[in-house]
């Protein structure tokens, strides 16, 4: 199952089309949570909002995420070591006040296990092949590691 979030905050109609659309070419079992959206998908189950326990187990069941370039999302994604397609928001296209989505995304660029789609095209050559898509290594690093054992001395 791919799980598809747009966030809590504002709906994402130009992701979520383009997602129902591409379920529906490429015959994929896709959940969504599309946030105070009007627009009723055909080919994706969805939900505007899902209660926490129901979003907890859809990030944990999912092979793979799409979203927004939403920070908490992203963190999500990277502790579970889920595999995220990121699809920024764009200023142009009335979706946010600014571009800070792209600015997000870039920053991101080459970690493993994250994957950047801005356009349609893009994300449907990732959904194509996502069940080969390399899944994220966590946060958990040896930087990390050695920060937390040093603290833990000091207390």
């Amino acid at each position: 199952m791919i799980f598809l979030t747009v966030g809590t905050q504002l709906p994402f109609l130009r992701l979520t089309k383009i997602v129902d659309s591409l379920a529906k070419e490429l015959q994929l079992n896709i959940k969504a949570q599309i946030g105070d959206c009007t627009y009723i998908p055909g080919a994706i189950s969805s939900q505007n909002f899902y209660p926490p326990d129901d979003l907890d187990n859809l990030f944990n069941q999912a092979e793979v995420v799409i979203s927004h370039a939403g920070m908490g999302t992203i963190i999500n994604c990277l502790r579970l070591k889920k595999t995220i397609i990121l699809f920024p928001r764009m200023a142009k296209f009335g979706e946010h006040r600014n571009d800070h989505q792209l600015d997000t995304v870039s920053s991101f660029e080459g970690v493993k296990g994250l994957y950047i789609a801005t356009n349609e095209q893009e994300l449907k050559q990732l959904l194509e092949n996502y069940r080969s898509l390399e899944s994220p290594v966590g946060l958990e690093t040896p930087e990390r590691e050695q920060l937390v054992e040093y603290l833990s001395g000091l207390i």
